[in-house]
């Protein structure tokens, strides 16, 4: 059945409504009728079943059938803080993440960057970011969108950080030495991955002041778009267990 995000609240909306422009557009893509099913999603943790009503040029009626509180969450919170990489990749970090569970995406700029971003071309991409997870909701079953963050310099994002008591910090890093393993499960994890050429030194020990603990991921160097994802796979997996 298909789903489709709605940004604004259902929960007391009227039981018939327009869908908004975007949402709109899909169903219209898709050439759905009158009297066909969809699934319809606020972001709150809740489905909607509805039926469409009639289509109009611009506009798609829905009728709210049913609601269901549905959980396809993490059981914990997992922030990625990624280094912006090169060619657009980005896109594909913020959609698998997003399959992955991803809670947050925390796009950064470090020394070593390759594409830097500022003002409105940066408001632009965090748009678009935020596009591309909620098109991977919609595919994957989520029922939350994770948040995709403005985009920040590593050293003001690090000095906006609190205490880590109420959450563990991961600093990807192929020279630590320490490995990724098993540990006991936390409510929040924050991985922060660096760009192609890598965190410089004087970074990875601005991080480390602030809680993060370097993890390697074995002997294979990871592309910057590979090993948060790597990361991110490891802990919803770990939670099938």
């Amino acid at each position: 059945m298909p789903r489709f995000f709605v940004d604004q609240p259902l929960a007391g909306a009227p039981a018939e409504l327009n869908l908004p422009p975007g949402a709109a557009r899909h169903v219209q893509v898709l050439r759905l009728q009158p009297g066909a099913t969809i699934t319809l999603f606020d972001g709150s943790g809740l489905e909607w079943q509805a039926e469409v009503l009639n289509m109009g040029r611009s506009e798609v009626g829905v009728r709210l059938v049913s609601s269901q509180a549905v959980q396809r969450e993490l059981r914990q919170d997992v922030t990625l803080a990624v280094v912006i990489p090169a060619n657009d990749r980005m896109d594909g970090i913020v959609e698998k993440a997003t399959e992955l569970g991803a809670f947050a995406i925390q796009p950064l700029m470090s020394e070593r960057s390759v594409l830097r971003l500022a003002g409105e071309r940066a408001d632009k991409k965090v748009a678009h970011w935020q596009g591309v997870a909620v098109a991977a909701c919609e595919q994957s079953g989520r029922t939350c969108v994770p948040r995709i963050a403005p985009v920040l310099s590593l050293s003001a994002w690090l000095q906006s950080l609190g205490t880590a008591d109420d959450e563990r910090r991961w600093l990807l890093s192929p020279t630590a030495a320490q490995p990724l393993a098993a540990q006991a499960a936390a409510a929040r994890t924050v991985v922060l991955s660096g760009p192609e050429g890598g965190l410089s030194a004087a970074e990875e020990d601005a991080a480390r002041a602030r809680g993060f603990v370097a993890m390697q991921l074995g002997p294979r160097i990871l592309r910057a778009d590979t090993a948060p994802l790597a990361v991110l796979g490891w802990l919803a997996l770990g939670e099938l267990a």
